[in-house]
């Protein structure tokens, strides 16, 4: 059995793995890759597989770093199945049409471009009508059933509790008469996300992909987070200015509006009660037609949420529905919200406020020292939101430089992964530990931290994968190949990128060996001199390229 990593190596998004096994070719997840050019440019390469010798593909969650590609499959003449839960084969059916829409825009306004200089137009990487097409292909299933896609391949959905409909894939498969497990992750979840169940625990696996965005941080606790989020509202408004939260709208809006309608239960104190009640005379904007759709598949799959939850339901109370809250359809009444000075929150999609009409909210208020920017997830290095976070004094929107002197915050509880904590308790919670871990979906350095505490404290090897590798599953990890995108198809100034991102990696990494190598008694003054001058060899010829 083999493993091809195609995606989400060393980064956040682009999620795809190819599996093959027991005579069958299969991936595992086929997302798009998402922030800075470099990334879009990987959208436009070929797969790396014939898509007529794939048998079938295992989807773990809707989330288009995930699925976003999908269309893209179809496109090139993939049909067999693509096997993923009812919910998530729900929130394709408006996810995936609505990203084919971004594509169409967004090429749309290159080619403007393009005309005026004379070059050749170029297609989309695919329509809103493929993604439509696509969705012909899908077959939902239910968390817990074991399927049987033949007599040796065998695989199970678990609750992830990353959002609705997200799981951990269990896969069978048997060759020459021995079987062999292996877990995909997908994304897990966060441990206290409103709505949702917790991950689910798995017992025993032989091999383990794990993701690893949040592998050297931990976010705060539920409590914690409430609070924080009233007190900044309150304070904001108290200024008369609003709250922009640029969400993705599937998933974090429905727990932010959740979260909204029961913050009042989680303290007796008056202050809080004052500002609660404040809050609830507050108009709330759902500016996002996708997360209206969302919200209404969220409101059909109830039966995934939470105990608590559902019982709440039952009562007669919707927490997705609540006095001040305001869908905004068309782009004529998002754009009115920005004619008028009045206090509110505003929760837009995208999330990372690379596309849609988040951009023009942020225009309108990042300059406004009364306004507060409220991040609520996950901003991948090279977006807008990852700046704005990072500090930038200034960004540039629709071409157009605007101060960022709006109060920026970020609430990192409301993240729908889980932090370095509950990536280990998931690890713990195996029964029959893994004989090998991997670790996708993160930043270099992160991946690297969590990598050292896992073998630390399970003595459980580790790899990082690089992309395009190709390892075989045996009771000896290593890599049995690469696969590397064809010449033509290569970027220079993308590999450029790509190298820099590795060294930046490897010194992540040496840096942490160093400062073991240096706390060791038994490092002679010697040896430490010797490192000193290799460094500052180092150092001076980064200086150089920097010249």
């Amino acid at each position: 059995m083999k493993i091809t990593f195609l995606g989400a190596t060393k980064t956040v998004t682009g999620s795809n793995f190819l599996v093959e096994g027991a005579g069958k070719k299969f991936l595992v997840d086929c997302g798009m890759y998402q922030g800075q050019a470099k990334e879009d440019l990987q959208n436009e390469t070929p797969f790396l597989f014939d898509v007529h010798e794939i048998d079938f593909m295992l989807l773990t969650h809707a989330h288009i770093d995930h699925s976003g590609r999908i269309p893209k499959l179809y496109k090139e003449g993939y049909r067999n199945p693509i096997i993923a839960t009812k919910a998530t084969c729900d929130l394709c059916g408006i996810m995936l049409p609505d990203s084919g829409h971004i594509q169409e825009v967004e090429i749309e306004w290159k080619n403007r471009k393009r005309k005026r200089e004379g070059k050749e137009l170029l297609p989309p990487l695919y329509t809103a009508q493929d993604a439509i097409d696509s969705l012909e292909i899908l077959k939902p299933v239910h968390y817990d059933e074991i399927i049987e896609i033949d007599k040796n391949i065998q695989v199970r959905f678990n609750d992830a509790g990353h959002m609705l409909g997200s799981a951990i894939i269990e896969l069978w498969v048997t060759e020459n008469g021995q079987i062999k497990k292996t877990v995909f992750t997908g994304d897990l979840g966060n441990n206290d996300i409103p709505l949702l169940d917790s991950p689910t625990m798995i017992e025993s696996t032989d091999y383990l992909v794990m993701e690893s965005t949040y592998g050297n941080r931990l976010h705060i606790r539920n409590d914690e987070k409430a609070n924080m989020f009233l007190n900044i509202v309150s304070e904001t408004l108290e200024k008369g200015g609003r709250v922009i939260i640029p969400s993705f709208a599937v998933g974090r809006t429905q727990e932010i509006l959740y979260e909204l309608d029961s913050i009042k239960d989680n303290s007796d104190d008056e202050n809080f009660a004052k500002k609660y009640e404040e809050l609830m005379h507050t108009s709330v904007y759902v500016d996002s037609p996708l997360a209206i759709s969302a919200t209404e598949i969220f409101k059909k799959n109830m039966d995934l949420f939470e105990e608590e939850v559902q019982e709440k339901i039952q009562s007669g109370a919707n927490p997705l529905d609540f006095p001040g809250l305001k869908f905004t359809k068309t782009a004529d009444e998002s754009k009115a919200l920005n004619e008028t000075e009045e206090p509110c929150i505003i929760i837009s999609a995208s999330g990372m406020c690379e596309v849609g009409r988040i951009k023009h909210h942020l225009k309108h208020n990042l300059w406004n020292p009364n306004s507060t920017i409220l991040f609520v997830g996950y901003q991948a290095p090279g977006t807008l939101g990852r700046s704005i976070v990072d500090g930038a004094k200034k960004v540039k929107i629709f071409g157009e430089e605007i101060a960022v002197n709006a109060r920026i915050e970020y609430i990192e509880g409301y993240s729908g992964h889980a932090d370095q904590e509950w990536l280990m308790n998931f690890i713990y919670s195996f029964i029959t530990k893994p004989k090998h871990i991997f670790l996708v979906h993160g930043e270099p350095e992160g991946q690297i931290i969590l990598k050292d505490k896992i073998k630390k404290e399970t003595g459980i090897p580790v790899t990082i994968p690089d992309f395009g590798d190709v390892y075989e599953l045996n009771d000896e990890i290593e890599i049995k190949n690469r696969l590397e995108v064809p010449e033509k198809y290569r970027f220079i100034r993308l590999e450029i990128l790509q190298k820099l991102d590795n060294i930046e990696a490897e010194i992540t990494e040496m840096k942490s060996i160093v400062k073991s190598e240096l706390l060791n008694e038994d490092t002679s003054d010697e040896e430490v001199a010797k490192l000193k001058n290799k460094i500052h060899e180092l150092e001076n010829q980064i200086v150089k390229i920097i010249e």
